[in-house]
């Protein structure tokens, strides 16, 4: 499981949504399929439920395969 570090010079927010990005682009999440929800990474991630939420929020503003229900797509 890809990790968050403390030492990163990004935001934790940031790392996050790379993970998640990183995951969607492996296959691992697919399109048409709902990504794990925001307790879930809160807890495989050790962060908390705003930075979940913000770096959702960080890929869908880029247009990155969020949709605004959580949904991934194509």
């Amino acid at each position: 499981m890809d990790k968050i570090s403390p030492d990163s010079p990004l935001y934790v927010y940031e790392q996050l949504a790379g993970i998640i990005e990183r995951k969607i682009r492996s296959g691992e999440y697919r399109p048409g399929t709902r990504l794990p929800g925001e307790l879930t990474m809160t807890h495989d991630y050790k962060v908390g439920p705003g930075t979940v939420r913000r770096a959702l929020d960080l890929l869908r503003d880029r247009g990155d395969h969020c949709a605004g229900t959580r949904e991934l797509r194509s």
